[in-house]
């Protein structure tokens, strides 16, 4: 098995990439990106350095429920919500981490702490739900 030996400086352009993809902002991305290198040093592996950058994220925007029906409904949607868009996050960024980061699925698989069979299929429908989404944004 082939050891990644980049480091952090390295990452700086492909952490912006995906920060980018993620948020669609150059703020957000910006903030991301700032987040991620406060929490980490020059010297922190690459799968340390990619999980720090999924925790900014998931700290700041993925953590938002606003689909609360009525206030006795709220705790059960809120946890909902919450899973829904963390999942949905970890899928989008499996596939960034995949194409932009080049990093193989068992790579991936350590950064997101799930099964390497779980990061194939997220791949599979993440690929092609970001391949719906510009047709339909090219389209409109």
């Amino acid at each position: 098995m082939k050891k990644n030996d980049k480091t952090a400086l390295d990452l700086l352009d492909d952490i912006y990439s995906i920060a980018y993809w993620m948020t669609g902002s150059e703020e957000h991305s910006r903030d991301l990106v700032n987040c991620t290198y406060l929490n980490a040093d020059m010297n922190t592996p690459e799968q340390d350095l990619l999980k720090t950058f999924r925790t900014c994220y998931t700290d700041r925007f993925g953590q938002h429920t606003d689909f609360c029906l009525s206030h006795r409904h709220c705790k059960g949607n809120a946890r909902l919500g919450t899973a829904i868009r963390k999942r949905a996050a970890d899928i989008k960024l499996s596939v960034l981490l995949s194409e932009i980061s080049g990093l193989r699925h068992d790579m991936i698989s350590e950064i997101l702490e799930k099964p390497v069979d779980t990061i194939r299929i997220w791949l599979f429908w993440g690929r092609k739900l970001l391949v719906h989404d510009d047709i339909l944004k090219a389209s409109a």
